[in-house]
């Protein structure tokens, strides 16, 4: 959940978000660190950790390298972690693909990431 590092974001400030229908930052060039900060505050994944932040960067490499969402044993793997500590840092690889400002993976890759 959400602790109180600040006020959480308010209906109006999500709007400004350059997010689709499905939460997905539309454009990941337009990504930034403090963005990321947002939505995952806003998604209550909070704080972030340096282990949220390898996770997160490495998704936004492995997805900008090669166009396609690494598989979650490739990450923990990569990373030195447990098989399950993307879904228990981020709730659902969904979860991290979004704070990561990656765009919509596409429905039936999104299906995958529960």
């Amino acid at each position: 959940m959400i602790q109180s590092h600040g006020q959480q974001p308010t209906t109006a400030a999500k709007r400004h978000l350059p997010l689709d229908e499905a939460g997905f930052l539309v454009d990941p060039e337009l990504w930034n660190r403090g963005m990321a900060r947002f939505i995952a505050k806003m998604d209550g994944v909070w704080p972030l950790t340096p282990d949220h932040w390898a996770v997160i960067y490495y998704l936004r490499e492995h997805r900008l390298t090669y166009g396609a969402l690494p598989p979650v044993s490739q990450i923990c793997r990569t990373h030195g972690m447990e098989r399950d500590a993307v879904r228990r840092m981020f709730g659902s690889c969904r979860e991290a693909w979004r704070i990561a400002g990656l765009p919509h993976p596409g429905e039936e890759a999104l299906s995958y990431m529960i």
